[in-house]
């Protein structure tokens, strides 16, 4: 296959979100300041070299990496990125935060291996599926499979726990698996296991009851389960359409929980109103819509299954974090994509943007 330019209109919307997203984060950073400081440097730092600095590194070159080359070792990245997240539960090397254990320390760096995971699970998932081809339909070669990764993926998530990253990689397999030729009854089987898995989940976890009941009624506990989402909507509501300016957020310095991390969009919202939601809301469309459009015109499965698992799971988690900011869904600790903190979060997330520009430069020019 011919290699020709990459999709420019993408890798403009990845350079937006990218810019867009160092703006709002070092505002929001600020409330850091108001509650001591201690920590700032640390996380300023991983940000900028990290996530900033590797990443734009990454975007380019993986730009430039053959996307099939991805293909050849998808397996062995899957296991090695399995038995990396399996690393958290290591005394001493794991270690905890908020009540969840999903991050290790390695060589002095602070690092969540639940995103190596994201792209090794879709790579490996795709390679799978575009060697199936047409058996893909059949219960042995596509359902059975896709159960067995999952499954694999859920013992190690879940158990951190971690089940916003679980419902991630399970939408997104779900749509690769129907782009691939899955069959609907197969999907109906799996959204039934998925329901009934979730559910016997939901009574072993807390929390997670916590979430469906604060989001039916977000006022009952407004001290305690309801008040990130009170506090969300009092900063957005409070933006009104314009927003009150750069910097001038207040809930981010004494009210909002997690001000860099799963709340930031309503920092956003509050700093830039309106108008300013509209237009994040807007990149991470136009995001999907180019990236959807590279996938549609190329011809290779394996490079337009990867390009599809790579968009919805970076858009979907940017509208999942959207939408329970807004109370729209159950709250989720799922950070906001090229915006929130987290230095291997934005390095992935760049790097997966790579390899879209990749396989944008193999497809077809009409």
């Amino acid at each position: 296959m011919k290699r020709g330019s990459l999709d420019k209109p993408f890798l403009i919307c990845v350079l937006t979100l990218m810019i867009c997203g160092f703006f709002i984060f070092s505002s929001a950073s600020l409330g850091l300041l108001a509650k001591g400081g201690d920590n700032y440097s640390n996380v300023a730092f991983s940000q900028t070299f990290f996530g900033l600095f590797l990443g734009s590194f990454a975007l380019l070159f993986l730009s430039r990496i053959n996307y099939k080359t991805w293909r050849k070792y998808g397996f062995y990245l899957f296991v090695l990125s399995i038995i990396m997240t399996a690393l958290v539960f290591v005394p001493n090397l794991g270690f905890e935060h908020g009540g969840a254990k999903r991050w290790i320390h390695l060589f002095g760096l602070s690092i969540q291996p639940s995103e190596f995971l994201k792209i090794s699970f879709i790579i490996y998932f795709a390679a799978l599926l575009s060697a199936m081809k047409d058996k893909v339909g059949t219960i042995k070669h596509g359902l059975v499979p896709f159960l067995s990764i999952i499954g694999i993926v859920g013992i190690i998530v879940l158990n951190q726990p971690d089940t916003d990253t679980f419902v991630l990689l399970m939408f997104s397999g779900l749509i690769m698996f129907m782009v691939a030729g899955g069959k609907w009854r197969h999907l109906g089987i799996l959204l039934i296991i998925a329901s009934v898995g979730i559910g016997i989940f939901a009574n072993m976890q807390p929390y997670i009851k916590e979430r469906l009941i604060t989001f039916i009624n977000p006022t009952e506990n407004s001290l305690t389960s309801g008040y990130q989402i009170q506090q969300s909507l009092i900063a957005i509501g409070s933006g009104g359409i314009t927003g009150r300016g750069f910097g001038q957020s207040i809930q981010k310095f004494n009210f909002l929980p997690e001000p860099i991390g799963d709340s930031i969009f309503a920092v956003a919202a509050e700093e830039f109103g309106f108008l300013g939601s509209i237009w994040i809301v807007f990149l991470f469309v136009y995001f999907a819509f180019r990236g959807l459009r590279i996938a549609i015109k190329t011809e290779d499965p394996f490079g337009r299954l990867l390009v599809v698992g790579i968009v919805i799971l970076i858009t979907s988690q940017a509208f999942l974090n959207i939408a329970s900011m807004l109370g729209i869904l159950p709250l989720s600790g799922n950070p906001l994509p090229f915006v929130s903190h987290g230095g291997t979060a934005l390095l992935i997330t760049l790097g997966m943007a790579g390899i879209v520009l990749n396989v944008s430069r193999y497809q077809r020019l009409t």
